[in-house]
């Protein structure tokens, strides 16, 4: 239970002010009478996105030991940002 309880919190506050939760927040602020539909919507992505990364922890665990996670994410928070800028100074 102690493992559960640890992994919860670990989680939560990894969350707490990511890309993800400020999309969310825009997503609401837009659609205030259907703060119910985002909040499904969101939980929803968000379990899924859970499930795909335990299934894929499961199965790929030793493959992806020799995988280079950090690098690739680091890279692909990068490309998010300088895709955001863009999509900013567009007008979008």
């Amino acid at each position: 239970m102690g493992q559960l309880i640890a992994m919860f919190f670990t989680i939560l506050v990894a969350e707490l002010g990511d890309k993800t939760q400020i999309a969310t927040l825009m997503f609401a602020a837009e659609k205030r009478d259907e703060a119910w539909a985002v909040f499904i919507a969101c939980a929803g992505a968000l379990v899924l996105g859970a499930a795909i990364s335990v299934v894929v922890g499961v199965y790929g665990g030793r493959w992806l030991q020799n995988v280079p996670l950090k690098l690739i994410a680091g890279f692909g928070f990068i490309v998010i940002g300088l895709w955001s800028l863009f999509q900013y100074y567009q007008g979008d």
